[in-house]
């Protein structure tokens, strides 16, 4: 499976998408700048977490406008896969590639710690390895990630299946209407979460539970 990683300024977990990528899928990934106006062929794009241009403005604002952002959006429309986590959640919301907003926290602090979240469809190109309903371990990090959608976008996730992951066990962090932790487009090849599976796919993490994520989009790649 070929992969690329969008690289941008303020980003710090693009080393652990790379590492992640190169361990699940045998091949180490590309990595495209913020200057680039087009992306080579591939069969996935992840754009990971951190603080793009210390989230100024708004979390993912400024990277949402870069040229490389254009290019994503271009990749996503003919269908390519594209992953979003945490920041790269935030940049794809900015960019208006995926419903909805993110907020500050409820608490009005940064969390960084485990969550529960639970499968809600497993019938997708990201979540074919879990079965629905299961539940799964994840760490977060982030101060924005509150998600929000009016009622009628909340009403088409649910009818479209777009609703991915839920915090489960009562360990919703940051106050997420419906207690939302991942979704995607209405096409589904984009999907955008706030929790970090790269950080949990070996025991050397304590668990491989993020694993099927990845798994999921190299099967479907395959």
């Amino acid at each position: 499976m070929k992969a690329a990683v969008v690289l941008l300024p303020g980003l710090n977990r693009d080393r652990d998408m790379i590492a992640a990528l190169t361990k699940i899928s045998g091949q180490k990934p590309l990595t495209v700048w913020e200057t680039d106006t087009t992306i080579p062929d591939v069969d996935l794009i992840v754009i990971p977490g951190g603080f793009s241009y210390g989230d100024y403005l708004r979390c993912g604002a400024i990277a949402a406008r870069m040229p490389v952002l254009r290019a994503v959006a271009e990749k996503a429309a003919k269908g390519v896969p594209v992953i979003g986590v945490c920041n790269g959640f935030q940049i794809l919301i900015e960019a208006g590639l995926l419903p909805g907003a993110l907020m500050r926290n409820s608490s009005l602090r940064f969390v960084c710690r485990e969550v529960k979240l639970e499968v809600t469809n497993a019938s997708t190109r990201f979540t074919s390895t879990y079965t629905q309903g299961q539940i799964v371990r994840c760490p977060v990090a982030h101060h924005d990630g509150n998600y929000f959608a009016d009622a009628d976008t909340l009403s088409a996730l649910k009818d479209n299946g777009q609703i991915l992951f839920r915090y489960a066990e009562d360990t919703n962090p940051n106050g997420s209407i419906d207690d939302i932790a991942g979704i995607t487009n209405k096409a589904g090849n984009v999907l955008g979460m706030m929790p970090h599976p790269e950080n949990l796919i070996e025991a050397a993490h304590g668990g491989s539970d993020g694993r099927g994520i990845f798994e999921s989009a190299i099967s479907q790649a395959a």
